[in-house]
């Protein structure tokens, strides 16, 4: 489509949503950069962070904001192993204009940045900076306020495809992974595009914690790939990446153990820097032909779910971290927020921490939009989401078992998440 015509179109369809009276389609984004300085050492997940001699690009906190008549909803991202609800709720503290329950807050789950959690050092200490933490929870504030203050109208683009190339693959059995890549794009009447929004679900684990090296890993490079190519602002929220869909950074010439089909992985920048802007020529590619929706409807609502704390290690960090996780002492459980978020001809549904792909796909297939996304820990980051039959079923199982809530864990957010797709409108209604 020539340039001219791409951006005139949108701007044709908003002059005629604004003579026929319709609810006006806003969107504005922004960021932050949460890089410390000094460098903190960098968290894989529970355990001792290992110290970060130097960065590749920067933490940033990314957010968007969408607003339809009285409906307002805004979606953030940092760039961080996790972003626990207790944080989350500090921030939603410090953004009056947009109501709590509509603001989901995301990790990219990169393992090579500060640990977020707290987690308790066996030693009567934590792992966590504290102080950082109070600085994070401001910046994400701010990126999601200055998004609001942005806010302009806009009209909607949206496409899922397979994504092409050596991105990822599942670590405990290579082909069981979901290749679909969903993108999100708001675009104004005119100029490049307020924010572009990549979907898929990839560990970003390239570098990991043990190089030395603090950084965004994959997500940086994409993120600036599609912002140098597009404009405006790109953000990416992980899937259902559980058990365990990782990078593709395997050096299939140096095999690990070939009977066992394990490589030697190459963990370096410029892998980062490969599979970043392959992933972002593919959300360029899987966007390309989408068609513009200039009234697409938005629809947001966020239930409690609660689960039982079944994991000793679990709850050790629910009783020990100096963020004092609101937990339930009685029965032992935790309640957090499942979001369920209509926009235009998607439906979007929060995951709180690490779902593994037969639950994403399973959840994809009975989600009712065109376009069927999945944010991966969102609103909160409790470990490892399984299903009761893969619970502690293989030895291969038995990290993200132990590092699981519990048996039940999978099968309640199942529950509670076809619940709220049967009641929520249909994603195409006006």
């Amino acid at each position: 489509m020539p340039l001219l015509i791409r951006f005139a179109l949108p701007c044709l369809l908003l002059v005629v949503l604004a003579r026929e009276g319709l609810a006006e389609f806003r969107a504005g984004a922004a960021m932050r950069v949460i890089t410390p300085d000094p460098l903190l050492p960098v968290s894989g997940g529970v355990g001792i962070p290992k110290p970060a001699t130097e960065k590749r690009g920067e933490l940033t906190a990314r957010a968007v904001v969408f607003q339809q008549g009285d409906q307002t909803v805004g979606i953030a991202v940092v760039d961080l192993l996790g972003f626990p609800s207790v944080l989350g709720d500090r921030v939603r503290a410090q953004v009056p204009r947009i109501s709590g329950d509509n603001i989901l807050i995301a990790a990219t789950h990169t393992h090579s940045g500060p640990d977020c959690y707290a987690f308790p050092d066996g030693k009567g200490g934590h792992t966590g900076d504290l102080e950082y933490l109070d600085v994070v929870c401001g910046r994400v504030a701010e990126a999601l306020n200055a998004a609001y203050d942005a806010l302009q109208p806009a009209s909607l683009r949206s496409a899922t495809g397979e994504a092409q190339g050596k991105i990822a693959y599942n670590f405990y059995a290579p082909d069981l992974y979901d290749r679909r890549m969903s993108v999100l794009q708001a675009v104004p009447a005119d100029g490049p595009p307020i924010v572009t929004l990549v979907n898929y679900a990839v560990h970003p684990e390239v570098l990991g914690n043990s190089v030395g090296i603090l950084s965004p890993d994959l997500t940086g490079p994409l993120c600036d790939r599609l912002e140098a190519e597009l404009g405006g602002l790109a953000m990416f929220i992980n899937g259902a990446q559980g058990g365990m869909v990782t990078a593709d950074n395997r050096n299939l010439d140096a095999p690990k153990d070939p009977l066992r089909g394990y490589w030697n992985d190459d963990r370096t920048w410029e892998e980062c820097l490969r599979i970043g802007h392959l992933m972002a020529s593919e959300a360029q590619r899987i966007l390309k032909d989408a068609p513009f929706q200039p009234d697409p409807g938005l629809h947001c609502r966020t239930n409690p779910v609660t689960f039982p704390v079944e994991s000793p290690l679990l709850w050790q960090v629910v009783l020990g971290s100096p963020l004092k996780y609101p937990h339930n002492a009685a029965d032992r459980s935790i309640t957090t927020r499942v979001t369920l978020l209509n926009i235009g001809d998607c439906q979007i549904l929060t995951i709180p921490g690490e779902a593994l792909p037969n639950i994403g796909c399973y959840l994809k297939r009975k989600m009712r939009g065109r376009h069927n996304l999945l944010f991966g820990l969102t609103n909160d980051a409790f470990g490892y989401i399984m299903t009761k039959v893969d619970f502690q079923s293989f030895p291969r199982y038995d990290y993200v078992s132990r590092t699981s809530l519990g048996e039940m864990t999978g099968e309640i957010l199942i529950e509670a998440a076809l619940d709220m797709v049967a009641e929520a409108p249909h994603p195409d209604a006006p």
